[in-house]
């Protein structure tokens, strides 16, 4: 008997068709993955399956048992608890208290027993392998932390059917380590997890089923160990995994970014050296540690260098803040889109004209005409999908809020664009449709630098690889040599 059975679950907004009979199943102690591109339905079925959306027709049942009347409290009840991508805790409460909130059922004039809560939450932050004080306000933590304080609170409540919603994207090497620990742990105790994520090689390590949407519908249910990436690609976008990463041949034109002796003992950076040319791809690999994002930000102008020299268009370029290097005509696109990438709250239009204010300026007033033709330019360029250029930025998908970033650094008519994670948390066909803006831009004559801790995106988009470790590049590889063993063995620090 399934623990979740949900069966021809249908739904529909506005007369759109969100689900379209979709059928799913969960058996307890088993990981079942949800994959998908983003708009394929799969939020809107874990919402019918937390309560938070009612179905307009289909069943659902938790342990044989049909669910006539779901919400988030009758949710909560049958042991259903969902963790999100961006945690929905009480920033300004302590980890205790963002605990004890979802546990406790406090009477008004019940006493507080803050011993026996801070002892309960140590006791739940330590089965998951979190090493957060109780005390320490939730403003304080890291995503990663705050992921764990969600997953604290799931286990404090006894929850059966866990749904994991993109886990890892904001997660190092180890904390994906210790995350998998514990959903193996929750697996071997009997409990069902629903994994969504759109990294298929962590899917393929952590789950034992999965289950395929596209377009509201149910493409295929089957055990992992039955399909490849390649397949599962294709059941998600149908279409091959080539087209995923649609490297073109272009003209490799004059060096328009040159590195010398780079270092910045602030960033832990050092003795940095390499050429990009116009027209050009230069992945950058390494591990999580090893100065990738360092170094971005030091060519930037964050945190300016110390020691070397950047030369931009064979012209000496001396980086002391990000305007300086706007003016150089370098851009930089940075890892986490939705702190530094835009402005959640303000429209496309604000947001593509947000780096090259002047271009849409007049008489030190923004030129409302302007702006907007500037945003109609670069959505009908990247291809962003949005009812209008006034749509607030953050109601957007990941892939299409991706595109907005590289609009506005796109506004500035960049030389050089430094790409840091350009398809982090993504879906396969908005990852594919940003590969394409790349290969386009460099066959415009861009030259573009790719920081990527993906393997197969580094080795199928580059032109060339420069590997990191320990704040250095270790190796620099062509495109024809570089192997995934080549890559790890310089990032581990073997030469």
């Amino acid at each position: 008997m399934a623990l979740l059975d949900a069966t021809a679950i249908t739904k529909s907004f506005a007369g759109v068709h969100a689900l379209r009979g979709v059928s799913f199943s969960l058996r307890a102690g088993e990981v079942h993955a949800l994959l998908g591109e983003n708009g394929a339905g799969k939020s809107t079925l874990i919402k019918v399956i937390t309560g938070a959306e009612k179905a307009d027709s289909g069943t659902l049942m938790v342990d044989g048992n049909l669910v006539q009347h779901n919400s988030p409290a009758a949710a909560r009840a049958m042991g259903i608890a969902a963790v999100y991508q961006q945690p929905a805790l009480f920033p300004d409460l302590t980890v205790e208290e963002n605990i004890a909130l979802a546990l406790e059922n406090p009477g008004l004039l019940r006493r507080i027993d803050w011993r026996a809560r801070r002892r309960q939450a140590r006791e739940l932050l330590e089965r998951t392998g979190a090493e957060i004080a109780p005390e320490r306000t939730v403003s304080d933590l890291s995503m990663p932390e705050q992921q764990l304080v969600e997953i604290a609170k799931a286990i404090g409540a006894r929850a059966r059917i866990l749904i994991l919603d993109e886990p890892t994207a904001s997660l190092t090497d180890r904390e994906v380590e210790r995350l998998f620990r514990v959903i193996k742990t929750l697996r071997g105790e009997g409990a069902g997890i629903i994994y969504i994520s759109h990294r298929l090689d962590e899917v393929a390590v952590i789950g034992d089923r999965v289950t395929v949407l596209r377009d509201g519908q149910t493409i295929a249910t089957c055990n992992l160990c039955d399909v490849d990436r390649g397949e599962l690609v294709r059941l998600m976008v149908g279409r091959d995994i080539h087209a995923i990463f649609p490297k073109r041949d272009v003209p490799i034109g004059a060096i328009a970014l040159e590195v010398k002796g780079l270092g910045c003992r602030a960033a832990g950076i050092r003795d940095i050296t390499f050429q990009v040319r116009r027209g050009e791809i230069l992945g950058i690999a390494g591990l999580v540690g090893s100065g990738r994002t360092e170094l971005a930000e030091t060519l930037f102008g964050l945190t300016p260098a110390d020691q070397g020299e950047i030369r931009l268009q064979d012209t000496v370029a001396r980086i002391g803040s990000p305007a300086e290097a706007i003016r150089m005509r370098l851009a930089y696109l940075p890892e986490d889109r939705r702190q530094h990438g835009v402005v959640m709250e303000m429209p496309i239009a604000a947001n593509a004209s947000l780096a090259n204010l002047r271009a849409v300026s007049r008489n030190g007033l923004i030129d409302n005409e302007r702006e907007r033709n500037l945003a109609r330019k670069y959505v009908e360029r990247l291809r962003i999908k949005a009812p209008s250029i006034y749509t607030e930025t953050g109601s957007l998908s990941g892939g299409n809020q991706q595109k907005v970033a590289v609009a506005r650094w796109l506004a500035i008519n960049p030389e050089v664009m430094v790409l840091d994670e350009p398809t982090q948390g993504v879906d396969i066909g908005s990852k594919s449709e940003i590969h394409q803006i790349m290969g386009d831009l460099a066959e415009q004559g861009m030259a573009i630098v790719m920081i990527s801790s993906e393997l197969p995106e580094i080795l199928g988009m580059s032109d060339r690889i420069a590997v990191m470790h320990a704040g250095t590049i270790a190796g620099i590889l062509s495109r024809g040599e570089a192997t995934q063993e080549k890559i790890l063995a310089l990032a581990l620090g073997h030469a």
